[in-house]
């Protein structure tokens, strides 16, 4: 017989088109990078004005009055994200922003920014934010196959440190050139830009069992959700390695590095080295996902790499020179960026499609908007006890969480899709 190749349960089905030649994937990934350098435009432009309006802790409420809404809302926004459509609350996100900041703008010819202006502005976008965070991360597995999910956690890493990099110069520039007026009016843009390439997206339809399965209200669903977590034997265990880990990370690497550099005499130079050796291994995290596609035993290496992560920060507090403080960095940007990455497609491939929107929220509501409420302790602690101290607690709590991974059979033992 020629023309087919036959197995033993019929045609044999054709080599799935990897996500990086995949136009649907290319567009999505696009419109995510446009969006997220309008973030970074964004937020360079309203600490700008709220610094150019009122006093240090009037700048302090306007960049943290948008967590409280992000906060209370997360969980809504991963409801209305499969009650509608992952891609729906995504475009709808995105227009609003498009709209608030480009109004913010027009307003700014006429006006001098005012307080109250800029905290209404904050607080928009964190209502935005929660419904867009949970929808975008929903996205993925609705745009390609399972087997692709590993390469498209390392694009989209690989995007976000592009938008990292990218936009805090260009909001820069922009404030330079034009003030906050011409920031806003980029950030705008650039949300106005992933707007055709999100609508060029196609989406592939739920399984009929799974499109049918709606309980009635939201909070209905929200429980639902809530339930199918706590019942699944992979997700429970999975989101409680993230809960735990990213509660021993964010401290010691986003305020505990500027406290390290400050008591070491690094200066801000010192401090950019080491955050962009972060930046870097982070980076070489996603740009090997994206191109293997697929790490074997990927529940193992998940938790493996989180806890090498983990012993890395108990030793950057340690580090006698900017040089060596780099080099650990970058080693765990390289580790957390891979655990970080596998623990959020074996989030994706475990759960079943209609309950992606409120798995994401929960997901999103650790790394979001509680993690970061470690902040106030870690600046705390390091007052009373040192850097040294707190990296190595935070460090111990980052393991515990790999650890809490590695005592679950099934997590150890699970698979990414080939």
């Amino acid at each position: 017989m020629t023309g087919t190749t036959l197995t033993a349960t019929g045609p044999a089905a054709p080599a799935e088109r990897p996500a990086h030649r995949d136009g649907n994937v290319l567009r999505w990934l696009g419109a995510y990078t446009a969006s997220m350098i309008g973030d970074s435009v964004y937020y360079m432009a309203l600490a700008w004005a709220a610094a150019r309006t009122g006093s240090a802790s009037q700048t302090g409420i306007v960049l943290a009055v948008g967590s409280i809404p992000r906060a209370l809302l997360m969980l809504g926004g991963g409801v209305l994200a499969d009650r509608f459509g992952p891609r729906r609350v995504v475009i709808g996100s995105d227009i609003a922003r498009c709209v608030v900041v480009l109004g913010l703008a027009g307003a700014l010819l006429f006006t001098s920014p005012a307080l109250w202006m800029l905290i209404a502005v904050a607080l928009v976008f964190g209502v935005v934010d929660a419904l867009f965070l949970p929808a975008v991360g929903a996205l993925p597995p609705r745009i390609s196959t399972a087997g692709q999910l590993t390469r498209i956690q390392g694009l989209r890493g690989l995007s976000s440190r592009a938008a990292n990099v990218l936009g805090a110069p260009l909001g820069g520039f922009a404030v330079a050139l034009g003030g906050p007026v011409l920031a806003f009016a980029a950030a705008g843009v650039l949300f106005a830009v992933s707007l055709p390439l999100l609508l060029a997206v196609r989406i592939r339809p739920l399984p009929e069992s799974d499109a049918t399965e709606r309980s009635g209200t939201a909070w209905q669903e929200l429980t639902d959700g809530l339930r199918h977590i706590r019942r699944h034997p992979l997700l429970g265990p999975l989101l409680l390695v993230i809960a735990v880990s990213e509660l021993g990370f964010v401290g010691p690497l986003n305020l505990g590095l500027i406290l390290l550099a400050r008591q070491r005499d690094w200066g801000a130079t010192g401090m950019g080295w080491i955050a962009a050796a972060f930046g870097i291994g982070a980076g070489a995290a996603a740009l090997l996902l994206a191109v293997r596609g697929r790490v074997p035993r990927g529940g193992l290496v998940m938790c493996v790499t989180v806890l090498t992560g983990a012993v890395g920060v108990g030793a950057l507090a340690y580090a006698p020179s900017v040089a060596l403080a780099a080099a650990v960095a970058a080693l765990v940007g390289l580790f957390m960026g891979l655990g970080g990455a596998l623990c959020s497609a074996l989030v994706q491939t475990a759960t079943e499609p209609a309950y992606l929107g409120r798995v994401t929220s929960v997901s999103t509501l650790f790394t979001h908007a509680v993690a970061p409420l470690s902040y106030p302790v870690t600046g705390a602690a390091v007052a009373a006890w040192g850097t040294g101290p707190v990296f190595v607690a935070s460090a111990a709590l980052c393991a515990a969480g790999a650890v809490i991974g590695l005592s679950f059979t099934r997590l150890r033992h699970a698979e990414l899709p080939g």
